[in-house]
């Protein structure tokens, strides 16, 4: 194995020691102690983690690896939501910690990880464009194989609606997505191509391994991060509640916002390292994977959750969390609005950064449903815009495999002119720039 990822992995292993060795004595410590004992093992275990993930893809290449890649990537935020959860069970005070830790992870995957990948693109094209003397793109153009999952995530951010019209998520609500879920793998296994992936960073250490030493060193570290992730999940998240309370801080405010950045910091800086490495398809493509899991197989597991730790056939929700997911509902489809046509403007990721900021200002109910208004009415806009891509987007999910990459579909037939229009707006003097 080679030294500089044998070093890495020391390093995280050293950091999640601590909290280990806390958990297997019994040992315990101030809540803010816990808090970052714990944390800074979910964190190092998540790298581990993500790296393992990644490498995988040697293995397992196309849409497939993406999506897996996006569901192991996000384990330490199942384990903290999913213990919430299930404690609700038996405890009403966990039931609006669930909630929660969804809706502010969630929202921070689009208000700031999409953003940033899009502007890191953006800026590395426009350094290799003064380097080659070529026009300077505004636009990131995604490939025509992320229109299955952003159909997918069109048809998540719809049905999401659903959770505040009933005020809670039923156990078949939340069978249902599990279902659209396994539906979402089976089609990426289906359109999986025999492409080459390309690695970065530690993933690229491993993968340089032999195939035996490297598969072994790939399961290895699934197992150790995930022994890691799921010790420090209950202490961890109990940590953050009594931290709170410690603190005076809002314990809401706590589980909604420090656990998602903990648990989601490995894959935005894994996304940002493709962003910088000129591979900004790849990494957009890896966050909106995240939606699809996050909106199907992590909602739908709260449910069951919730019934395994004694509670009834549904998740209840009181006004708070209504609001948290309305607002949580209507970001999603603006985001995929934005991207029905294939194309990301740096215009539109950062009015998604700044929307998503507003909302640490705007706290009260009255503010909520003016932001989430907001959202909707900047969603129907730009659906107006991308009307033509609707039905495309729509129907992606179910077309039939060998039509993605035919030469008849759609999508492929309108690639050529996405290419021109993005490069019409890279030019100051065309007049689609001036328009």
């Amino acid at each position: 194995m080679p030294t500089a990822i044998l070093r890495r992995i020391a390093i995280c292993l050293l950091i999640a020691a601590p909290a280990v060795v806390l958990r297997v004595t019994g040992v315990e410590l101030a809540p803010v102690l816990e808090l970052l004992s714990y944390g800074a093992a979910i964190v190092a275990a998540a790298f581990l983690l993500a790296w393992a993930a990644e490498a995988a893809q040697k293995d397992i290449s196309g849409a497939l690896a993406i999506a897996l890649l996006a569901l192991i990537a996000v384990l330490p935020e199942y384990a903290v939501d999913l213990y919430y959860a299930f404690r609700s069970g038996s405890d009403p005070d966990y039931l609006h910690f669930a909630a929660a830790n969804m809706t502010g992870s969630n929202r921070l995957l689009l208000g700031f990880g999409w953003p940033l990948v899009i502007i890191i693109a953006l800026l590395v094209a426009r350094r290799m464009a003064k380097r080659t003397k070529s026009p300077v793109q505004h636009s990131l153009c995604l490939d025509s194989g992320s229109r299955m999952d952003i159909g997918f995530l069109v048809i998540l951010g719809v049905i999401a609606f659903a959770i505040p019209l009933l005020g809670s998520i039923p156990i078949w609500f939340g069978s249902a997505l599990i279902l659209i879920f396994a539906a979402y793998l089976w089609r990426a296994g289906q359109s999986a191509g025999d492409e080459e992936e390309e690695f970065v960073g530690a993933a690229a250490l491993i993968v340089a391994m032999p195939q035996k030493a490297r598969r072994i060193t790939v399961i290895l570290m699934f197992v150790v991060s995930a022994a890691v992730i799921l010790t420090s999940a209950e202490p961890f998240a109990e940590a953050l509640v009594a931290s709170g309370e410690s603190l005076g801080l809002d314990s809401y405010f706590l589980v909604q916002w420090l656990a998602p950045l903990a648990s989601e910091a490995p894959e935005f800086i894994i996304a940002a390292m493709f962003a910088l490495r000129g591979m900004g398809g790849a990494a957009i493509g890896t966050l909106i994977a995240s939606k699809v899991n996050q909106w199907s197989l992590l909602v739908g597991s709260l449910p069951i959750a919730h019934f395994a730790g004694g509670g009834g056939l549904g998740l209840p929700l009181d006004g708070r969390q209504i609001e948290e997911f309305t607002l949580t509902a209507t970001q999603t489809i603006l985001g995929v609005a934005i991207i029905l046509a294939l194309r990301f403007h740096w215009a539109p990721a950062l009015g998604l950064a700044a929307l998503f900021g507003l909302q640490f200002f705007v706290t009260d109910t009255s503010g909520r449903c003016i932001l989430s208004a907001i959202q909707a009415v900047l969603a129907i806009v730009f659906l107006i815009l991308h009307r033509a891509d609707i039905l495309p987007t729509l129907a992606a999910p179910f077309r039939r495999p060998q039509a993605d990459f035919g030469g008849s579909d759609i999508t492929e037939a309108a690639e050529p002119n996405r290419e021109s229009i993005a490069t019409a707006s890279s030019d100051p003097n065309s007049p689609g720039a001036r328009a």
